[in-house]
C-alpha cells in the first residue's frame, strides 16, 4: 500500500522547479532586442507612406488675397474718368490766375456730384486753322477738335468767338465737347462740369444713376462674354399674304454697331421668319386715329409665348445671352395697328422695349389701310428702304437694352443744344460708359465667386484640390487685381493697361 500511493503523488504533486520560471530575473538578449527595434523601425519608416498614400491632395489657395480682394471691390464705387482738359480758343492766352480760378469753379461743382477726385487741366490756344472753319458745321468742328486735342482724354473746348443768339454747347462723337460763345466764368464752370458728369461719366443719366452702380443692372451679355442677336419676322395670319425680308441688305446698319460692341461683347448675329404668330393682346379701332389702337398698358401681354417659337437658336451656348429683335405684321382686320400711350398720343416708331428680353416693331405694310378690304395673297418681301427704317429702331432698342438712350437730341437744363450721332450707333464716350460699367460688374461677380470658393473649400478640409485648380484661382486673383488697378484710373485712361 506504501508503494502504490508513492506511485500515484508524482503526477498531482507541484513541481519544485516552477515558481522560478514564471518570472524572468535576468535581461533580454541581444537577438531579442534587436528583433524589437527592427519592428519598430520599420513602423516608423511605413508611416510617412502610408500617410501619404491616405491624405487628401489640397493645393495652397490664396485665402487671404482673395479676402481681401473681395472686401475692397465691394467697397468700391464704380471707376470714373479722373482728368477732365478744358481748353480755351482765344487770341490771348490764360493767365495762371484765371486757369485756377475756373479750375477751382468745376472742381467744386464736381465735387457736389461726387465724393471722386477729379484733376482739372486748363490752357490755352490761339485757334489756328479755325478761321477758315464755319462753326456752324458741327461735324467739321468735330473733325478739326479730334486732330486738335488728346483723344484719350475728356475735353471741352470754349471757342470765345461772339455769336448770335445764345452759346452753342455741343458734344460731340468722341471724347470732347465744345461750347461756342461769349459765357461768364461761373456758366462756362457749370456747363463743363454738367457735361463731364452727366455724359462723359454717367452716359446721360441723371445723377444719382451711376451706370453700373447695382449689381442688377447688368449688361445683356453672357457670362462667356457672348451675345446674340436673334432677329424674327413674324406673320400674325400668312393668309393675308406672306412678308419677307432680305436681312442681307441691313449689313450696312449692323456692320458698324457690331464692331463697335465686339470689345465688349462676342456678337453673332441670326434671323428667321415665322408664320402663324398672332399677339395675345386685344387692339381697339379708334375713329379718331382710324387706325386699331393698342394701349402701352397691354404690351406685357402682346408677346405670344406659345405660338412665337423664338427660343430656337443653336448658335448660343448655355452661358449665352439672346436678345430678341421681332417685327410683327398683324393681320389684315387690324390694319393699320398703332401703339396708344395713356395720354391718347402714339408711339412714333410704333414699338417697344422689353428688358433684357428684346424689342419688338410693329409694321404695318404700306396697303394697309381701311380702304382695302381684300388680302393680298402671295409673297411679299419688305423694300430696302423700309428695312433700313426698322433697323435703325432695332438700334435704338439696342441701345436702350445697354443702359443708354435711345437717342440723344438736347438737354435744356445743362445747356446741350446738340448731340452728335454716329453711324457706329454708340459714341467714343457712351463706350467707355459700358466698358466701365461692364468692367466692374465683372470684377464684382469675380469676387463673389472667388468669395464662394474660398467659403466652400474651407468648411471642406478634406475636399481635394488639384494643381490646375490652384494655379487657375492664383491667376484670377492678379488679373482681378490688375483689371481693378487699371479701372480705377477710370477709362479711357484705364483701357491703355488693358
Amino acid at each position: 500500500m506504501a508503494e502504490q500511493e508513492t506511485a500515484a503523488d508524482p503526477i498531482l504533486a507541484p513541481s519544485s522547479s516552477s515558481s522560478p520560471l514564471s518570472v524572468r530575473t535576468t535581461k533580454p538578449g541581444t537577438k531579442r532586442l534587436l528583433v524589437t527595434l527592427s519592428i519598430l523601425l520599420s513602423g516608423l519608416v511605413f508611416l510617412p507612406i502610408f500617410y501619404k498614400s491616405t491624405e487628401i491632395y489640397r493645393s495652397p489657395l490664396p485665402f487671404s488675397s482673395i479676402s481681401s480682394l473681395s472686401s475692397h471691390l465691394h467697397s468700391l464705387r464704380p471707376p470714373i474718368p479722373t482728368l477732365l482738359h478744358v481748353l480755351f480758343i482765344r487770341s490771348h492766352p490764360i493767365d495762371s490766375t484765371d486757369s485756377q480760378r475756373i479750375s477751382d469753379l468745376i472742381i467744386l461743382d464736381l465735387q457736389s456730384r461726387t465724393k471722386s477726385q477729379v484733376s482739372v487741366s486748363i490752357s490755352a490756344h490761339s485757334g489756328e486753322g479755325l478761321e477758315s472753319l464755319d462753326l456752324s458745321d458741327d461735324e467739321a468742328m468735330d473733325a478739326f477738335l479730334l486732330g486738335m486735342v488728346d483723344a484719350s482724354v475728356y475735353t471741352v473746348v470754349v471757342v470765345e468767338r461772339a455769336v448770335k443768339g445764345n452759346a452753342k454747347v455741343v458734344v460731340g462723337k468722341h471724347r470732347h465737347a465744345w461750347v461756342v460763345g461769349l459765357v461768364e466764368e461761373s456758366e462756362v464752370a457749370r456747363v463743363i462740369s454738367g457735361v463731364f458728369w452727366k455724359y462723359f461719366v454717367n452716359g446721360g443719366r441723371e445723377d444719382g444713376e451711376m451706370v453700373g452702380g447695382e449689381e442688377g443692372d447688368a449688361l445683356p451679355v453672357g457670362s462667356d462674354g457672348s451675345l446674340v442677336l436673334s432677329f424674327s419676322l413674324l406673320n400674325a395670319d400668312p393668309s393675308d399674304g406672306v412678308y419677307d425680308w432680305d436681312i442681307q441688305k441691313t449689313d450696312r446698319v449692323l456692320a458698324p454697331i457690331l464692331e463697335s460692341l465686339a470689345p465688349i461683347a462676342n456678337i453673332t448675329v441670326e434671323s428667321q421668319v415665322l408664320y402663324h404668330a398672332p399677339k395675345s393682346s386685344i387692339s381697339n379701332w379708334d375713329d379718331r386715329l382710324h387706325s386699331y389702337a393698342l394701349s402701352t398698358s397691354a404690351l406685357p401681354f402682346f408677346v405670344n409665348s406659345n405660338e412665337w417659337h423664338l427660343d430656337t437658336s443653336i448658335a448660343a451656348p448655355g452661358r449665352s445671352k439672346v436678345l430678341q429683335f421681332v417685327v410683327y405684321i398683324p393681320s389684315a382686320t387690324e390694319w393699320p395697328l398703332v401703339l396708344q400711350f395713356p395720354n391718347g398720343e402714339t408711339s412714333q416708331t410704333n414699338s417697344f422695349v422689353s428688358p433684357m428680353w428684346g424689342g419688338v416693331v410693329v409694321w404695318n405694310p404700306p396697303e394697309s389701310s381701311r380702304n382695302v378690304q381684300k388680302p393680298h395673297f402671295g409673297k411679299h418681301i419688305i423694300s430696302t428702304e423700309d428695312l433700313q427704317k426698322i433697323f435703325q429702331v432695332f438700334v435704338g432698342q439696342l441701345r436702350v437694352l445697354f443702359g443708354l438712350r435711345s437717342n440723344n437730341l438736347d438737354d435744356a437744363e445743362i445747356g446741350v443744344t446738340k448731340f452728335l450721332a454716329t453711324p457706329k450707333g454708340f459714341t467714343a464716350w457712351e463706350l467707355d460708359v459700358l466698358h466701365r460699367r461692364h468692367t466692374y460688374l465683372n470684377l464684382l461677380s469675380c469676387a463673389s465667386t472667388l468669395d464662394s470658393l474660398s467659403k466652400l473649400v474651407k468648411s471642406l478640409p478634406r475636399m481635394i484640390i488639384m494643381d490646375e485648380i490652384g494655379k487657375q484661382v492664383k491667376l484670377s486673383v492678379e488679373v482681378a487685381s490688375l483689371a481693378q488697378n487699371y479701372a480705377s484710373h477710370g477709362f479711357p485712361l484705364g483701357m491703355q493697361g488693358l
